[in-house]
């Protein structure tokens, strides 16, 4: 397995996001993706008449063979390395688009909808669970806007309210990223960021790691992971629920 060399680490942080191969061996890819499809036909999902995807979110707290590829070592050095801070997990999600389902997900970032103060850093590992070409739903990433934080809440089902609240980025480059299964993109949560629809004849299988700064905040806006905890604002998140990595 290739180790996470200054190169790699220089390149996401220019960029916002990086490719890494392999990460994932075949066997893992295959008992993981397994996984992952008997979660699509059990879990209702965050909302289940979604045609852009199925989002289970927390899916560690009930899948034992899932949870182990939210815990997953390799992930969490691979994150803390190009973050270069303590993390946490603030959630993990599939997001599994079905075949032919006509929905793109259109230009966003992921950061602006977290109830979270003083992060110092955010990323997602975003993990290809099946070969993901750019016809079955893969990402495009805008580099170099990671820096952004004057940009709104973005509605991800309307193609034009990111170049809306940003008209500039709308003439910024776009780099497209075709995942074999077992390959992993890790971005910034300011990374702007898209996956089209799902074209083909199989299911779209990702599973997301959300990693956050270890010493973040609750900034007490509405999130459906904090919102029945209670939590007041200005406390740090509770470890049992958002578990510090690698552990």
């Amino acid at each position: 397995m290739n180790p996470l060399t200054d190169k790699i680490v220089a390149r996401y942080r220019a960029g916002g996001f990086v490719h890494i191969a392999g990460v994932l061996s075949p066997e893992e890819a295959g008992r993981f993706r397994n996984a992952a499809r008997a979660a699509f036909d059990r879990e209702r999902g965050l909302d289940p008449d979604n045609q852009m995807f199925k989002q289970i979110v927390n899916i560690w707290q009930r899948d034992d063979v899932l949870s182990e590829l939210t815990f997953h070592r390799r992930l969490a050095e691979l994150a803390t390395g190009l973050a270069g801070i303590p993390l946490r997990i603030w959630h993990d999600q599939l997001l599994i688009k079905r075949p032919h389902n006509r929905t793109p997900t259109e230009f966003h970032q992921d950061a602006p909808y977290w109830p979270h103060a003083g992060c110092r850093h955010s990323l997602s590992a975003w993990v290809a669970l099946v070969d993901v070409p750019v016809e079955r739903g893969c990402m495009t990433f805008i580099p170099g806007q990671h820096e952004r934080r004057d940009i709104r809440p973005i509605d991800i089902a309307d193609a034009h309210d990111l170049f809306d609240a940003a008209p500039d980025l709308a003439y910024q480059p776009r780099v497209t990223i075709p995942l074999h299964a077992g390959d992993v993109t890790f971005h910034n949560g300011y990374t702007p960021h898209t996956a089209n629809a799902n074209d083909t004849n199989e299911f779209r299988l990702a599973h997301v790691n959300i990693y956050v700064d270890r010493d973040l905040r609750y900034d007490g806006k509405r999130h459906v992971c904090t919102d029945p905890l209670g939590l007041e604002p200005g406390v740090r998140l509770p470890d049992d629920v958002f578990p510090p990595v690698p552990r």
